[in-house]
């Protein structure tokens, strides 16, 4: 079983459609991708529902209807129990912008903010959703850092349903069934490399804390960064693969515990030519 999930995604998934429009981009020298959950907010955003939901629990039929592997699906029948309570998009979003940024993450938002447009292409890839990420990233002002954002569709319907949608489809048997974001990073960077002619960048950066983000970091190559929330899965997993294969994970491993570990890492790597 832990051997197995060190091959997730060696089979080429199904491309996510979603990819497919976008917007521009700068051409940057370093690509750096950001988890939502537990690595930008210091909480899982669709836990916080629970709190929105009356007298701040879900009844135990809804909670029993969740199955491994199929979060989004139950998370669309969370929203829809919400709604049929009357609870209103004002007060989802007033629930999201309330959640903590993790230790650091405003310095390091700040940080990333500061530098030169040349250096830094940032993205977020996250099993969320737009309306929770977009409304907390407009809400702490960092929603302009981010060059695109890959996640979960949701609006608001005309009844005020968050309706929630599955991302992609996929083959890799080691992710929910809604988003591979090993399939997202590497589509995505084969796209830019094709707009940039073919240069490559000269590093690209991972930070992340969940399993669903040991996928995406075993698609970085030796002159990468992967940074981990220490002692968080993505980092549990890591360590587990570099002691059965040694030399197996390509990237350098930076564990973190708060964006400053982070800034200090991007600090060196922008100083060299």
């Amino acid at each position: 079983m832990k051997d197995s999930v060190f091959n997730c995604c060696v089979s080429s998934p199904h491309p996510p459609g979603a990819m497919e429009e976008h917007h521009p981009v700068r051409h940057a020298r370093f690509l750096m991708f950001f988890d939502f959950d537990e690595t930008l907010v210091d909480e899982c955003s669709d836990d916080s529902m629970v709190t929105a939901a009356p007298g701040g629990v879900l009844p135990g039929w809804l909670k029993d209807t969740y199955r491994p592997g199929r979060y989004n699906e139950y998370m669309q029948r969370v929203l829809a129990y919400l709604s049929e309570k009357g609870i209103s998009p004002a007060a989802i979003r007033s629930t999201i912008e309330k959640l903590p940024p993790c230790p650091g993450i405003p310095s390091l938002m700040q940080f990333l903010l500061s530098q030169p447009s040349r250096d830094f292409e940032v993205v977020c890839v996250s099993d969320a959703n737009t309306v929770f990420i977009e409304t907390w990233l407009q809400h702490m002002g960092f929603l302009p850092l981010f060059q695109r954002i890959f996640t979960n569709p949701a609006h608001f319907d005309e009844n005020g349903q968050l309706k929630l949608h599955p991302f992609h489809s996929h083959d890799c048997l080691r992710c929910p069934v809604n988003m591979c974001k090993a399939a997202v990073v590497r589509q995505y960077v084969a796209q830019r490399l094709r707009e940039k002619g073919g240069r490559p960048y000269q590093k690209i950066l991972y930070m992340g804390d969940g399993a669903n983000d040991f996928c995406p970091s075993l698609t970085l190559s030796q002159v990468d960064v992967a940074f981990p929330r220490r002692d968080f899965p993505m980092h549990k997993l890591i360590q587990e693969m570099e002691e059965a294969k040694p030399g197996e994970f390509k990237a350098s491993v930076v564990p973190w515990r708060s964006g400053e570990d982070v800034i200090n890492t991007l600090r060196k790597i922008t100083e060299r030519p």
